[in-house]
């Protein structure tokens, strides 16, 4: 067996599952799940028939890169969002089975495991695809804690220089999870001097980049910061999924952009890894890149959710309105698996500790004390479980 797979923890989830093991919660309330991340809110019906409208396309194998035009629409919508030139999409754009698979694959293909002691930075809470893909890929994560006191910014200049000599690939959550927090341009202009300087790759994750609450101000993406700032997309590569931003998280859609000679060797990878994409999931893709009506009306609603429940929640929790995402990353003041525990066993609520996104590093589990409350389902039952918790701390 593969060694490395002895490094792997328990998923958050799974954590979640151990941790209420044996209780039942009280059945004078229905449950609300605001635990995990999966959008709850309707499949557009243009998805949905257009990918009963491709239905023949079973019958075929499909290629790795996918098909031209879906590649040329998610150049547009590029070209769209962040007001760049379009990729080139023949050589710059890789339609996934959504971000996750990705971002995990990736690393294998960016990390050269012969170099001595390979690093993967990553940010602390995490996405736990980034720790699995470091250590599957040979290397060795080092977390930078994300914490109120620096805005929840990766302090890159507290790394020091002999990790940087070693690492090779730095990943980077924007909007972030669970803070929600978007990268300013002056951030990524640190970033891009230390790629520079130290030669790793940055895989930028923008699962979230869609739902956000000023229409008129969307959060920053990694491939427009780099035009801004008068660079090329040299080492580096975007992911981004249709889940959050179209809710079809079961369609499993997404891309990746960036570096050419990086996507070049990412698709020979991927050719042997066999992961290209359904042809009707493909042509339902299109349809929902294609499309931004749906869009703004799913921001909508998240809009109104967090306008409502967020001054519910501020009576009784250090909390703050995100930047972005559909997360409220809220402070207990407590332990967070007791704070779990209890909103679960006595008012039948799921969220999930903080400390279960995070590792000990530098010291401190930066996600201890905190919870991660997805505000995924219906405004009522988000409202009602606002006011759950609110009736159980201010019991």
């Amino acid at each position: 067996m593969n060694p490395d797979l002895n490094k792997l923890q328990p998923y958050p989830f799974q954590r979640l599952r151990d941790l209420f093991a044996g209780v039942t919660p009280n059945a004078e309330y229905a449950h609300i799940n605001l635990s995990i991340g999966e959008p709850k809110h309707a499949t557009p019906a243009l998805i949905s028939s257009a990918l009963a409208d491709n239905l023949a396309g079973l019958a075929s194998y499909p290629t790795t890169l996918g098909i031209a035009s879906l590649r040329n629409t998610i150049a547009q919508w590029l070209s769209r969002r962040y007001q760049i030139p379009a990729l080139n999409a023949e050589t710059e754009i890789i339609p996934v089975n959504g971000s996750r698979e990705a971002l995990f694959a990736f690393a294998q293909t960016v990390i050269d495991s012969s170099r001595p002691q390979p690093i993967v930075i990553s940010p602390n809470p995490f996405y736990q695809i980034y720790e699995g893909a470091a250590f599957l890929a040979g290397a060795e994560p080092y977390f930078l804690n994300t914490l109120p006191g620096n805005d929840f910014a990766m302090e890159f200049n507290t790394v020091p220089e002999s990790v940087l000599q070693r690492t090779q690939l730095v990943y980077v959550c924007s909007p972030g999870n669970p803070s929600g927090k978007v990268l300013t341009l002056d951030q990524w202009r640190e970033i891009f001097s230390l790629s520079d300087r130290y030669g790793f790759v940055i895989a930028a994750d923008e699962c979230y980049s869609e739902i956000y609450f000023d229409e008129t101000n969307p959060p920053l993406g990694a491939l427009q910061a780099a035009r801004l700032l008068g660079r090329d997309y040299t080492r580096l590569v975007v992911f981004s999924s249709l889940s959050k931003r179209s809710n079809v998280p079961g369609m499993r859609s997404g891309f990746v952009a960036g570096d050419a000679q990086l996507l070049e060797k990412f698709l020979l990878y991927r050719t042997y890894h066999g992961c290209a994409m359904n042809p009707a999931v493909q042509a339902a893709s299109a349809a929902a890149w294609q499309d931004e009506v749906h869009v703004v009306e799913n921001r909508r609603l998240y809009a109104e959710k967090f306008a409502t429940v967020t001054p519910i929640l501020q009576e009784v929790l250090d909390v703050e309105l995100p930047d972005a995402a559909f997360y409220l990353w809220a402070y207990t003041n407590q332990s967070d698996t007791d704070f779990a525990l209890q909103l679960y066993r006595d008012y039948n609520v799921t969220v999930l500790p903080g400390s279960f996104l995070a590792r000990e590093a530098h010291g401190v589990n930066p996600g201890q004390g905190f919870v991660r409350i997805a505000l995924v389902a219906s405004l009522a039952e988000c409202v009602e479980a606002a006011e759950r918790i609110r009736h159980m701390l201010q019991s």
